[in-house]
């Protein structure tokens, strides 16, 4: 079937980002989402105005167009399901998210592919904790199951008391992992076709500050071997899904050069933006050609490297901070994204900058610092 209308679940920034990949490949977007100051809502063709996880409101987002795809992966999948058997096109379809959402089932997922993954185990209740964790080392990594991110639902632990009262103070259900002691923390933006025809992305660095992904730069410095290794990592995830459409996969390397998977993001990733500017086709229009059943297209990088810096909120405010942008767009090589969200608070992601780069690391402290010197209040 030829497609022309694609269904978003979520009208955040990664959805606001398919808008300029859709005009390109003549598609046309129709966003389900809470709220009319979201930022895809200035992109879509129409808007359901609607929570993510509302069914009811997926199954009219159905009637208004040819597939749906999702921008998050906050969605009442059993209430899907229900769609699905009735017909509705899911991309990617609802089986490959089954085992991701959860991010206990997830773990369970990849270990049972054989894929390299922390030590983990869920907390059914608090009693039997101690016998669990007896032979572990502290800190430890507690995470929610369901609905974390940036940070959210994700506490380093310092010891079984700390542990015991964040576990009893919530009636979240939580998995535990042990900390893994890594040197640097990788991804790699994956795609595949509905032809089973994958495309990855060069893999990058990410640093994180409190959780949240504060800078990216790309191409990561790890050898040959290492780069081999995540992209097959990549492809066997992808493959055994069924994937169609694009993945974000975190992951950890050790001091030693072991490869540890951190987390899957079922969709475009924040570790993915630097391919807006740096890339031949960015993770936006590669997740709408995948999913719109067009072939998937090059993503190399067309510099030797580039810096992308979020633009995270330090307070809570109205303000648009056109001083502060005004002075980054001015950065030599430097392209910037502001997301158009009306409030600002601590930790939110308003925006991002990515700087080309005529080496892979050419004077990227001096870029980092000067980009985070202008956006922060010294």
């Amino acid at each position: 079937m030829s497609i022309k209308r694609i269904g978003v679940i979520g009208g955040g920034q990664l959805a606001w980002m398919m808008g300029d990949a859709a005009t390109k490949l003549g598609l046309e977007l129709i966003v389900q989402t809470p709220n009319k100051n979201d930022p895809a809502v200035s992109i879509a063709e129409d808007v359901i105005l609607a929570a993510v996880d509302d069914a009811e409101a997926t199954e009219i987002l159905a009637t208004r167009c040819d597939i749906i795809t999702f921008e998050n992966e906050f969605v009442d999948l059993e209430a899907l399901h229900l769609l699905e058997k009735q017909g509705v096109c899911f991309r990617p379809r609802l089986s490959a998210l089954s085992p991701l959402l959860d991010k206990y089932h997830q773990r369970c997922y990849l270990r049972d592919l054989g894929l390299p993954v922390p030590q983990f185990f869920p907390i059914e209740s608090s009693d039997n904790i101690e016998s669990k964790i007896k032979d572990w080392h502290f800190p430890v990594v507690l995470k929610a199951r369901r609905h974390g991110y940036d940070g959210q639902g994700t506490f380093i632990i310092n010891d079984l008391l700390d542990l015991l009262t964040v576990i009893n103070q919530s009636n979240t259900q939580f998995l535990v992992e042990e900390f893994v002691p890594f040197t640097k923390e990788l991804a790699i933006i994956a795609a595949r076709s509905i032809n089973g025809e994958i495309v990855t992305y060069p893999v990058v660095e990410t640093q994180q500050e409190e959780q949240v992904c504060r800078r990216v730069i790309a191409p990561a410095e790890i050898t040959p071997a290492q780069i081999t290794e995540i992209e097959a990592i990549a492809c066997k995830i992808l493959n055994s899904l069924e994937v169609v459409g694009i993945f974000g996969i975190e992951l950890f390397i050790t001091a030693d050069g072991k490869i540890l998977i951190n987390e899957i993001a079922p969709r475009t990733h924040n570790s993915g933006h630097f391919s807006l500017d740096a890339c031949e086709t960015s993770q936006f229009e590669q997740h709408l050609r995948a999913v719109a059943g067009l072939p998937l297209s090059n993503s190399s990088l067309i510099v030797p490297g580039a810096v992308m810096v979020n633009l995270l909120g330090y307070e809570n405010s109205h303000s648009d901070y056109q001083i502060q942008r005004h002075k980054l767009a001015a950065i030599p090589q430097a392209y910037l994204h502001w997301y158009g969200k009306t409030e600002s608070r601590p930790g939110r992601k308003l925006g991002h900058i990515t700087v080309l780069l005529e080496q892979p690391t050419h004077s990227l402290e001096s870029i980092v610092q000067t980009i985070e010197s202008i956006w922060y209040p010294s």
